[in-house]
């Protein structure tokens, strides 16, 4: 048998096993196999934050919607990003920054607005979101990263369609993905499908709107930009295994692409 045949041979079984299950599922088992053991101890972690920041509140923010937004040294983008949160013409929310753990900048005042650092970093984007949610009350949780921006309609489009007679769990809108020099890139806009999920990486929490159940909670693994796929893909498609989720073909989000971060590998819908 030549090298090549053997090789062949070889990949079959792994070939297969992703025609059948997708690469992405094949790729998030292995992660957990691998990188339980520091889950673990970030769980522990995530906890005993969560004990002591509630302590520090005077109550849990409570609104229709609690927005949860991730910060790290970014200070100047953490600011826009907020504002462009708080210019929702949803008022009936709340906006809760968490912190990882490098200091946190002078922020607007507004009530609506409260923010919390985390005792130490992490780098895992996941443990600080969910934090947020933990320390927050709301029938809907909304996620924006610290570099992104929302049109002041974002969570008005989403409500529309979640409070509708018959509505989903969950929905998420497009993104008008933008280059760091502030130029368009594209915009994204891939209908939901649990199965298309399993192959290709098309869900980011950005846009993403969700009945808070047990089930919204997001991964804590570490998640290094070698390991896929992000925790975005996780927590969407897991939440979808239960809940009903749709798209909302209307671009509501201004992503940025940015280099020295991480971001969801989209692929433009066909």
């Amino acid at each position: 048998m030549s090298g090549g045949t053997a090789r062949g041979v070889a990949r079959a079984p792994w070939t297969l096993l992703k025609a059948l299950f997708g690469w992405l599922v094949l790729f998030e088992a292995r992660n957990k196999v691998l990188l339980a053991p520091g889950a673990v101890r970030l769980r522990r972690f995530e906890d005993a934050e969560v004990r002591r920041l509630a302590a520090v509140l005077p109550a849990p923010p409570t609104a229709l919607v609690a927005t949860v937004i991730a910060t790290h040294r970014r200070p100047e983008a953490l600011r826009a990003a907020v504002r462009s949160a708080l210019d929702q013409t949803v008022r009936d929310q709340v906006v809760i920054v968490v912190d990882d753990g490098a200091g946190l900048p002078g922020l607007p005042t507004d009530p609506r607005l409260f923010a919390v650092p985390l005792s130490r970093n992490t780098g895992v984007a996941g443990v600080v979101r969910n934090v947020g949610i933990r320390l927050t009350r709301s029938r809907y949780v909304a996620f924006l990263d610290d570099d992104n921006l929302w049109e002041p309609d974002h969570l008005e489009r989403a409500l529309a369609v979640l409070d509708a007679p018959g509505g989903p769990d969950a929905v998420y809108t497009a993104l008008r993905r933008v280059r760091p020099d502030g130029t368009g890139q594209d915009i994204l806009s891939v209908p939901y499908d649990r199965r298309r999920a399993a192959r290709e990486a098309f869900l980011d929490t950005n846009a993403f709107v969700a009945r808070r159940t047990r089930a919204l909670h997001f991964s804590r693994l570490r998640r290094t930009p070698q390991v896929l796929p992000r925790e975005d893909w996780e927590l969407i498609r897991r939440y979808g295994r239960r809940h009903r989720v749709r798209h909302v073909p209307h671009p509501t989000v201004r992503y940025l692409v940015n280099p020295a971060s991480f971001y969801t590998q989209w692929q433009q819908s066909r």
